[in-house]
């Protein structure tokens, strides 16, 4: 069912295409990527009824994933994160390899940081996860490693705190922007679980730590 799903799903979305907003939503993206201009609230307005027949199946459609993914149009990126969003409780670790083949393709963070908590919602029930996050935290890929760094956001007092110092510790003393504000936006949210422990980290690795991510970091904490 997955082609005729995807040919169903980006009929619906070219119907609704708008040139206009095409044109400041690829330059938001830094003109990485085609867009044909249907916004969040639009786009998920329109696989609603989609969404909502899926998710009676209880069956991840990889196809349909897959589809999505091989699409030139961003949107349909978007739509299959929507997709995995709405099937998460039926991810599995052995689902991981689909995840990371996602991750490897139309790199950005506005996919990465999707994929980062669909993943890390199966290492809250499986924790063959954290030793594989580990890995990626090493990885010579930006974005897995940032995927790593931030796949715990949201948890809060489930945080495996020695598996977040563990994989910032892996990725001080880079220059690149998108790991130190992953570093500074992982430790602001655990900030608002256990503040004393990340004041504490803040201390011990204050002249280690990026200006942007000890910015960040730093952000809500008296």
């Amino acid at each position: 069912m997955g082609r005729l799903q995807y040919t169903h799903i980006l009929t619906l979305i070219q119907n609704a295409s708008d040139p206009q907003n095409a044109l400041s939503m690829k330059q938001y993206m830094r003109n990485q990527f085609e867009f044909l201009g249907v916004k969040t609230p639009a786009r998920k307005a329109l696989i609603k009824e989609f969404i909502q027949n899926e998710k009676a199946t209880q069956t991840i459609d990889w196809q349909f994933v897959n589809d999505c993914y091989d699409s030139q149009f961003r949107e349909l990126h978007y739509v299959a994160l929507d997709y995995l969003q709405a099937m998460a409780k039926c991810l599995a670790y052995d689902d991981i390899s689909n995840l990371y083949h996602l991750a490897k393709q139309h790199q950005w963070w506005d996919t990465i940081d999707r994929l980062d908590r669909l993943i890390g919602n199966i290492g809250l029930t499986d924790n063959r996860v954290d030793h594989l996050i580990l890995v990626w935290s090493k990885n010579e890929d930006i974005w897995l490693r940032r995927l790593a760094i931030d796949h715990q956001i949201g948890r809060k007092d489930k945080t495996n705190t020695e598996l977040l110092v563990a994989i910032i510790l892996n990725n001080l003393g880079s220059d690149e922007f998108f790991i130190n504000k992953a570093i500074g936006w992982s430790l602001r949210e655990y900030a608002k679980t256990n503040p004393q422990c990340v004041r504490q980290f803040l201390a011990d690795y204050q002249h280690q730590l990026s200006a942007l991510s000890y910015r960040e970091a730093s952000k809500h904490l008296n």
